[in-house]
């Protein structure tokens, strides 16, 4: 059986290793976040240049029913993903990952029902996170920076990443 000391440090080990990444699918999130409003700005941008172009309504029908169709497309795309949902959960997940963290380093004597507090808050916040919308990239990456510590069970191998590590070394 463990001791309350190495049940820590595997808390913690997991803890930090979810910080870096709901970190990294903060980054991506949000990429794609910048990606989809880009050409919302551009569409906008044009609908407003064509309509100021004309002065007979019918000349700029058809430009505006193609700049309002593509609008309408690349909204419906973004609210289908939610980038902006997504980017939100997991800024917050690495900040409540990091402020766990700070709490489990900042705690000299850890007894078993502060352990017991701070594995429930960790398992909380495990449970609110949506391993299938991070790349498989960032879990690997995770994974190989962590190969001597102990990770989540989402990035240690049971789903293929032990795997896949081996034949990345291999090749």
């Amino acid at each position: 059986m463990l001791s309350l000391q190495e049940r820590t440090e595997k808390l913690l080990s997991k803890t930090e290793s979810m910080v870096l990444l709901c970190s990294k699918a903060n980054a991506y999130w949000s990429m794609i976040k910048f990606a989809f409003n880009i050409p919302l700005v551009l569409t906008s941008s044009t609908m407003c240049i064509i309509n100021s172009i004309s002065e007979d309504a019918n000349v700029v029908k058809i430009p505006n029913i193609v700049v309002n169709a593509i609008s309408v497309l690349i909204m419906s795309l973004n609210n289908s993903i939610k980038a902006s949902e997504k980017c939100e959960l997991f800024k917050k997940l690495s900040q409540q990952f990091l402020l766990l963290a700070g709490q489990i380093e900042n705690d000299n004597e850890i007894t078993d029902s502060d352990f017991q507090l701070l594995s429930l808050k960790y398992d909380n916040l495990i449970n609110d996170c949506l391993f299938e919308d991070i790349p498989q990239r960032y879990k690997l990456q995770v994974a190989e920076s962590f190969k001597h510590r102990t990770v989540p069970l989402q990035l240690n191998g049971t789903i293929g990443n032990n795997a896949r590590l081996e034949i990345v070394k291999i090749v």
